[in-house]
């Protein structure tokens, strides 16, 4: 078990009731979790939007309790991971205004609208703060030699992209996200057969719900399959899906190369009215620099979805629904159709790592710089800390979208974020 997370492990050998229900022979408890306060501070240009509401800045705090349990008997467990969050932040107040188009791009608070099982309770939401609870893992599970079937609200993640990802279609991260460590869980059925020769067929369904009418319909779930072949130094994945009505057929592959990694997914969906490409292919290395160990990765992603003509007003976003719905759902988090990244991490010694990354939108062009740094102050005790600067000219996705308000746009300047993590 890792070093944060200093698990409770009771082994009984004999039986034991728990909530009415008779356990016999040996059960294995699981119990940690993490407290994380974080405070984010952004600043805005004379030209921003956004100044009219927050002035130079605008400062967002939170603190995250998680508390993570699992039960594992014989060849079934049983996991929950327990959220509670309470926010104060300008944004908030912000986004709680804002007509549900908007909202789109700037979302408000986590919501199980639009999940099977509705596990996110508001207690407050108001002004600058809210407060919630919510269960983000739930989920029984068994496992034989060779078959695992798991059932419940969980994570899984697909492809082999390492900052942008085509193939991972159930809430992949933000690349630009900092804290990576918890991926959002969906309401799903798993399976995986395993075959001896260490390949393996993955299966996921999704039921989801009309946000509207509160039905499940199949138009709203996904069906997938995929699956994984190792050879002797390269590895290939083929996916095919039915994901909120569209027919979605991938296919991947990493092999050594020289020293290196590359990797690759390319992804295509047959949507209504389109059939549309999206790829991602990437060459990482690891060497040693000055004594230093890095790893770095250079990462190009073609966004099949993306606006062509660098436009990204609400006007011409308007007109790309299909992007809409796919920033609304959280499968992408970008605008354009072109990108480059490079990411290095650096370990300037074992208990700190400097990560910095560039995004580069290669239409506009435009940029976000981010460096990340990641402090071990003691077991136990992870600090994380970054500063991102978007680069880009009045228009351009990084230096701000047009409004509808000439000499407006909305464009946001250096910002800084800090988050404190203690693992019990």
């Amino acid at each position: 078990m890792s070093h944060r997370r200093r698990a409770i492990t009771v082994v009984i050998g004999c039986v034991l009731a728990t909530a009415g229900v008779t356990l016999a022979g040996d059960t294995t408890f699981d119990l940690g979790g993490r407290l994380s306060p974080q405070v984010a501070i952004t600043t805005y240009p004379d030209n921003s939007v956004f100044g009219d509401i927050f002035g130079s800045s605008s400062v967002d705090s939170a603190f995250d309790a998680r508390v993570v349990f699992g039960v594992q008997r014989d060849r079934w467990s049983f996991d929950i991971d327990y959220q509670l969050v309470g926010i104060y932040a300008d944004r908030l107040e912000f986004t709680r205004e804002l007509p549900t188009e908007l909202r789109i791009l700037f979302p408000h608070l986590p919501s199980d609208q639009n999940r099977l099982f509705d596990l996110t309770h508001v207690f407050t939401d108001s002004g600058k703060t809210a407060t919630y609870q919510r269960l983000d893992r739930l989920v029984v599970g068994f496992a034989s030699d060779h078959f695992v079937m798991k059932f419940g609200r969980q994570a899984i993640t697909w492809g082999n992209g390492l900052i942008y990802n085509v193939m991972d279609i159930f809430n992949p991260f933000d690349p630009a996200a900092v804290d990576k460590e918890y991926k959002t869980g969906d309401d799903m059925l798993y399976g995986q057969y395993l075959q001896a020769n260490g390949n393996d067929v993955q299966g996921v369904m999704v039921l989801r719900r009309n946000p509207f009418t509160g039905a499940v319909e199949a138009d709203q779930g996904s069906l997938a399959f995929k699956y994984h072949h190792t050879a002797s130094i390269s590895e290939y994945d083929a996916l095919v899906a039915q994901h909120y009505g569209d027919t979605l057929v991938g296919a991947g592959a990493n092999s050594n190369i020289g020293g290196s990694v590359w990797r690759g997914d390319l992804m295509v969906t047959f949507a209504e009215d389109d059939t549309v490409p999206s790829l991602v292919t990437s060459l990482s290395h690891s060497w040693t620099w000055g004594g230093k160990n890095v790893s770095g990765v250079a990462e190009y992603f073609y966004n099949g979805f993306g606006q062509s003509g660098g436009c990204y007003s609400l006007d011409c976003l308007a007109d790309n629904p299909d992007l809409l719905e796919r920033v609304a759902r959280g499968e992408l988090f970008t605008l354009g159709r072109q990108y480059l990244a490079f990411s290095a991490m650096i370990e300037v010694n074992p208990l700190f790592l400097l990560t910095p990354n560039v995004f580069f939108n290669l239409t506009d062009p435009s940029a976000l710089v981010q460096v990340v740094f990641q402090n071990d102050l003691r077991e136990n005790l992870l600090l994380w800390s970054a500063i991102n600067l978007p680069v880009g000219s009045d228009g351009t996705e990084f230096g701000g979208a047009a409004t509808e308000i000439p000499g407006l746009y909305l464009s946001s300047g250096p910002s800084a974020s800090v988050q404190l993590v203690w693992y019990w």
